[in-house]
C-alpha cells in the first residue's frame, strides 16, 4: 500500500536522500510489533470496486519505469478514467452526500469518523475551480451536514447495546471526533504572500481577513459541538474539531500565529482547535515548547495533530529538516510520548492529540502508552482524546491490524473531497510524494494478494 502523509503539498520536487524519508519504523525501545506486512487479512474487507482501484496501483507501482511512466501521464489522463479507476479509494466524492456515504462505508470497517478537507488552495497565486466563498461556504456546510450529523450517527449506533449507565458512558466516548482540515491557502487570495508577510504591517488586515474567515468556519463548529453536548453531556472530548493544515515550511511560521491566534480564543478548556507540526523541522521541539508556554500564560489549551512532514520534495532549504530518518523518528516519538504525559498531568496545556502516521509501529506505540495510564478519570478523558490517522485509501493493513488485533476505536481517515479538477491535483501529489516510498516497496506483494482476495470470492 501506498504510504504518505496527512497532509497535502506544493508541486515540484527535489533530490531526497532516502536517509531522511521514509514514514518508517522508528527508533525506540519498545517490544510492540505491528502485524502490518500480511495484505490478505485487510483485503478481506474490501468490497469489489476497493479490490479492482489498488489493483490499479498495484500495477502502476509494480516497478520504478512503471511509476515514472504513470507519474508523467497522470496529468494528461482524462479525469473520467481516473474517477473510474481509482478515485474512490482515495477521494471521499464531489459532494457531501457522496463524503457522507464514505463515511458510511468505513464505518462498516470500523473506522467511525473522519478528517474531511475541501481539497482546493490558492498557494502562489494558483488559479482556482472555485472561489474563495465558495470554499468557506462548503467547509461550514461541510460541519453542519456532514461532520455533526455523522459523529451523532456513529455514537447513536454505538448506544445500541448499552445495558447501563456506565456503558453508555463509555460507548459515548469510543467514537472519535469528526474533524475539518482547513488549508489556510485556501481561504485567501494570495495566501503566500500574506502568510510570509504575516508580521508586516501593510499585510496586517489581509492576515486579519484570513483570521476572520477561520473564525467563520470556527463558530459553526463551535455551535455544533455546544448542540451535541446538550444530549450527550457525557461526552469527554469534542464532537467536531477544527484542525490548521500545515503549510511548506517558509510560509508555516504565519501558520503558526493563525492557529495560535485561534487556539488562544476557543480552546478555554477544551481543544476545539488542532494545529499542525511537522516534526522532521529541526524546530518543531522548540515549537511545541514555545506553545506550551504561551498555553499556559493565555489560559488555553492546545491542540495537536504530530505528523512527520509533508513537504520533503519541495523544501528548497535541507537545513530546516532532521538530517537523518532515525532523527525525525526519535523526535516524532518524543513528541508523542511527551503529548500523552502531558495531557495526563495534574495541570495539562494540551487537550487532544491526532497521531498523523502511516507507521505501524508509531501507531501501535501511542496505543500501548494509552493502555498504560489506567483506569480513572483523567486517564479515560486522555483515551478519549487521542485518536490515530492515515490517509483514506493509505496504510489500510496498519488500520486494519489496529482495529481487529488491537482493538482500537480511536480511528479516523483523512478524506479529500471537493471538485473534481482539483482533487485529481490532490491524486497527482499523492504519487510525486510517494514516489520514493513505492519505488522501495514495490506494488507486486499487493496485486498478488488482491488476485488471491478476488479467488476467494469467487470460490
Amino acid at each position: 500500500m501506498i504510504r504518505s502523509r496527512l497532509i497535502s503539498s506544493t508541486n515540484g520536487k527535489q533530490n531526497v536522500s532516502p536517509t531522511i524519508l521514509n514514514d518508517s519504523i522508528p527508533n525506540v525501545n519498545t517490544k510492540t510489533t505491528a502485524n502490518t506486512d500480511k495484505h490478505d487479512n485487510y483485503l478481506d474487507t474490501l468490497n469489489n470496486n476497493e479490490l479492482f482501484g489498488y489493483l490499479v496501483i498495484g500495477f502502476a507501482t509494480i516497478n520504478k519505469s512503471i511509476l515514472n511512466l504513470v507519474i508523467k501521464l497522470f496529468p494528461y489522463t482524462p479525469l473520467w478514467i481516473i474517477k473510474a479507476l481509482v478515485y474512490q479509494n482515495y477521494c471521499g466524492g464531489d459532494n457531501l452526500p457522496q463524503v457522507l456515504k464514505t463515511g458510511e462505508r468505513l464505518a462498516e470497517r470500523g473506522i467511525r469518523n473522519m478528517m474531511i478537507s475541501y481539497t482546493v488552495e490558492a498557494c502562489d497565486g494558483k488559479q482556482m475551480s472555485v472561489s474563495i466563498d465558495t470554499i468557506i461556504d462548503e467547509t461550514k456546510k461541510s460541519i453542519s451536514n456532514c461532520l455533526a450529523p455523522h459523529t451523532e450517527k456513529m455514537i447513536k449506533e454505538n448506544l445500541i447495546n448499552a445495558q447501563n449507565e456506565i456503558e453508555k458512558v463509555k460507548l459515548i466516548n469510543e467514537v472519535p471526533p469528526g474533524y475539518v482540515a482547513l488549508k489556510p491557502t485556501g481561504l485567501i487570495e494570495n495566501a503566500a504572500e500574506i502568510l510570509l508577510n504575516y508580521e508586516n504591517p501593510k499585510f496586517q488586515d489581509k492576515f486579519n481577513q484570513l483570521v476572520k474567515s477561520c473564525e467563520s468556519i470556527c463558530d459553526i463548529a463551535i455551535n455544533e459541538n455546544n448542540l451535541l453536548k446538550v444530549k450527550y453531556p457525557q461526552r469527554q472530548s469534542p464532537f467536531v474539531v477544527i484542525v490548521i493544515d500545515a503549510e511548506r515550511n517558509d510560509l508555516q511560521q504565519g501558520v503558526y500565529k493563525l492557529q495560535r491566534d485561534l487556539m488562544a480564543k476557543y480552546n478555554k478548556g477544551i481543544a476545539y482547535i488542532v494545529g499542525t507540526v511537522q516534526m522532521y523541522l529541526k524546530e518543531s521541539s522548540n515549537i511545541l515548547k514555545i506553545d506550551n508556554e504561551l498555553a499556559q500564560k493565555g489560559g488555553y489549551v492546545l491542540g495537536w495533530k504530530l505528523v512527520r512532514g509533508a513537504y520533503i520534495h519541495t523544501e528548497p532549504d535541507r537545513n530546516v529538516i532532521h538530517d537523518t530518518k532515525e532523527d525525525t523518528d526519535k523526535n516524532y516519538d518524543l513528541g508523542i510520548s511527551n503529548t500523552i504525559e502531558n495531557m495526563n498531568s495534574e495541570n495539562p496545556t494540551v487537550g487532544h492529540l491526532v497521531v498523523a502516521s502511516h507507521n505501524g509501529e508509531t501507531q501501535l506505540k501511542a496505543t500501548e502508552i494509552l493502555k498504560t495510564l489506567g483506569v480513572n478519570e483523567r486517564a479515560e478523558k486522555v483515551r478519549s482524546n487521542v485518536v490515530l490517522g492515515q490517509l483514506l485509501g493509505m496504510a489500510d493493513n496498519i488500520t486494519y491490524d489496529l482495529i481487529k488485533n488491537h482493538n482500537s476505536k480511536n480511528i479516523i481517515k483523512y478524506v479529500p473531497w471537493g471538485p473534481p479538477l482539483e482533487t485529481k491535483d490532490y491524486l497527482l501529489r499523492r504519487l510525486e510524494e510517494n514516489g520514493d516510498a513505492v519505488r522501495a516497496d514495490s506494488g507486486f506483494p499487493l496485486v498478488k494478494g488482491i488476485f488471491s482476495t478476488f479467488m476467494k470470492k469467487l470460490f
